[in-house]
């Protein structure tokens, strides 16, 4: 029978995605495993890859479509021989939605099917259905691993059969359905702000994928994370002056580091003096961390990515650098795998090589904080001996999530972190 190929969830926040191009044509054969399309997320360009084998009856999405939601059938898939005129007919691109978007929540995997009952239809591929009839295999008593439960090729390989007597389990019963949390203020309708500009002139600029995730996310932060803000000066003279010597030392290597290598060790190295601030908010308990995985804002066309570098205290400042560039350039080309931009505790955000010298970051959550770094300026300071002398002063703002992280544990949790900075080669012992 034919079999209906869906739009995949890339990500876990996936909802909806951009079917960029087509690897295949319909009359093509498929193997379980092959790539047949790529896929733009609001994040990223991703190959999928076919889940089972046979023939491409009909391409229902063409390619370019946007706003494709997952689970929304894209190809038919079916055996030699068979017709896909039972179909659904092909999705066409919708104009893009005028209404304000509610946030997205993240895309969950399919769930497992229920125990399957005698009566009950079974869907599986014809491939699954074909491995079963020449095993002997009940396919009510295998379960599927595919979309929304279908059984597919690889639940049936190493399934045996099982004898006729044994009784189906009961399905357990359905849990009640959980009340719908009331629907969070999203301002001004579009008709209302369009009638304001009457008579004005302007451009619609239509919400791709990345703004509407940035401004879903960004407005779940504000709306529902209790931030409070820490704020500091530290000195970077003696950090300059180790970075330029360090330089000198590693330019046969090629590497330069930047103060913002210098940053991310020193974030990484303060989240281990202060464990408890290792931390992210799981809606019912906190998780702490382990490992060091410090998050860092890198500016995109249109939006922004937030790579995560993993076990960032254990890894040497030319190591964070070159990591740190090359996730950066492959931001920037959309070319970043889910697990490379998800997960981490603390994030980074740097807008001082922009000349801002202080602001206030907004927590992406379930982080525990972010840090938002201004420009480090010549400034008059109060030295050691009373004094007045000039240094470079460099201001930082710790976005805390109070749920996670209480003032005074920030507050440990600054200090590590301008004390990192302050005595740079520390840093390296």
């Amino acid at each position: 029978m034919a079999t209906e190929i869906l739009m995949p969830a890339l990500s876990p926040t996936m909802e909806e995605g951009t079917l960029a191009k087509w690897l295949v044509k319909t009359g093509d054969t498929v193997k379980s495993g092959q790539i047949i399309a790529e896929i733009e997320t609001d994040k990223a360009t991703m190959e999928f890859e076919a889940v089972d084998e046979g023939i491409i009856g009909k391409i229902l999405v063409a390619e370019g479509t946007a706003g494709v939601k997952v689970n929304t059938p894209i190809a038919v898939l079916v055996e030699e021989g068979e017709s896909a005129d039972a179909a659904p007919a092909p999705v066409k691109t919708a104009a893009p939605a005028a209404a304000p978007v509610a946030a997205p929540v993240a895309a969950a995997a399919p769930a497992p099917a229920a125990p399957k009952v005698a009566g009950t239809r079974v869907f599986a591929s014809p491939l699954a259905r074909r491995i079963a009839a020449e095993k002997g295999l009940d396919l009510t008593k295998v379960q599927g691993s595919g979309p929304h439960g279908r059984i597919v090729k690889a639940d049936v390989e190493g399934a045996k059969p099982v004898a006729a007597s044994a009784a189906p389990a009961a399905a357990p019963a359905a849990p009640a359905p959980a009340a719908a949390p009331a629907a969070m203020p999203t301002g001004p309708a579009t008709e209302t702000v369009l009638k304001m500009y009457q008579g004005r002139t302007f451009t619609e600029v239509p919400l791709d994928g990345m703004r509407r995730t940035i401004a879903a996310r960004l407005t779940e932060a504000k709306q529902t994370i209790p931030h409070f803000y820490l704020r500091r000066e530290v000195r970077l003279d003696a950090l300059m002056a180790f970075r330029e010597q360090l330089n000198k030392q590693l330019e046969t290597r090629g590497v330069k580091l930047s103060v913002n290598d210098f940053i991310i060790k020193a974030c990484a190295l303060a989240l281990q003096a202060v464990p408890d601030a290792n931390a992210v908010w799981a809606g019912d308990r906190m998780l702490k961390l382990k490992p060091s995985d410090v998050a860092v804002a890198v500016a995109v066309e249109g939006g922004l990515f937030t790579p995560v570098l993993k076990d960032a205290d254990q890894k040497s400042l030319s190591t964070l650098s070159a990591e740190m560039k090359d996730l950066a350039t492959r931001a920037k080309t959309k070319k970043l795998a889910p697990h490379e931009y998800q997960g981490g505790s603390f994030a980074i955000s740097n807008l001082g090589m922009m000349g801002i010298e202080n602001f206030d970051a907004v927590i992406n959550p379930p982080h525990g904080a972010i840090l938002a770094v201004g420009a480090g300026l010549k400034k008059p300071v109060v030295m050691k001996d009373g004094s007045i002398g000039v240094a470079t002063v460099m201001s930082m703002t710790l976005s805390v999530d109070h749920r996670v992280i209480d003032g005074a544990l920030g507050a440990q949790l600054m200090q590590a972190i301008v004390d990192n900075l302050e005595n740079p080669m520390a840093m390296l012992a």
